[in-house]
């Protein structure tokens, strides 16, 4: 759904790398947790790294593990609030940030859930459905924003419509 008027090719290639932001961020979840997932299916591990790489190489240059806010509040301020720049980039950007949040509260869900239960057949397939949920959410997000169309994903695109205006 393009109702914001046409994207360039530029628009959609800046569209799509927001979301290797949320693709990194769950792949430090997946192994931080030590997701049997990644052992059983070596090859998506070894393709998310490499695809990863550069965003790795960002996070690293930034001292204090301050990279994560400060590209935070870069893209927030810098981008989704910048009316100059066109509504398909802001809205994906803003739904990026929207995953990203969203990974951290489940972060914190899983820390307690594992204090409290351990590490046995429940908490390893919740981890396994917040790691390929959001690998499924920003994979379809990126095709969608290549093909130049709004990722439209059920109540998270509501709250960046909300946002994004």
């Amino acid at each position: 759904m393009t109702w914001r008027g046409s994207t360039t090719v530029k628009d959609r290639i800046f569209a799509s790398l927001t979301y290797l932001l949320p693709l990194f961020y769950v792949m430090q979840f997946a192994l931080q947790l030590r997701l049997p997932l990644l052992g059983q299916i070596p090859l998506l591990g070894t393709a998310l790294e490499i695809l990863l790489l550069p965003v790795a190489i960002v996070f690293t240059l930034v001292p204090f593990g301050l990279a994560g806010i400060i590209i935070f509040f870069v893209l927030f301020l810098l981008v989704v609030r910048n009316e100059r720049i066109a509504h398909f980039i802001r809205f994906n950007t803003m739904q990026a940030i929207l995953l990203d949040i969203l990974l951290v509260l489940c972060n914190l869900l899983v820390n307690i859930v594992l204090k409290g239960l351990g590490f046995n057949l429940i908490t390893e397939t919740l981890l396994n459905v917040i790691f390929l949920g959001t690998i499924a959410a920003c994979f379809y997000s990126i095709v969608q924003s290549l093909l130049g169309r709004y990722a439209e994903i059920p109540t998270l695109s509501e709250a960046v419509y909300a946002q994004v205006r």
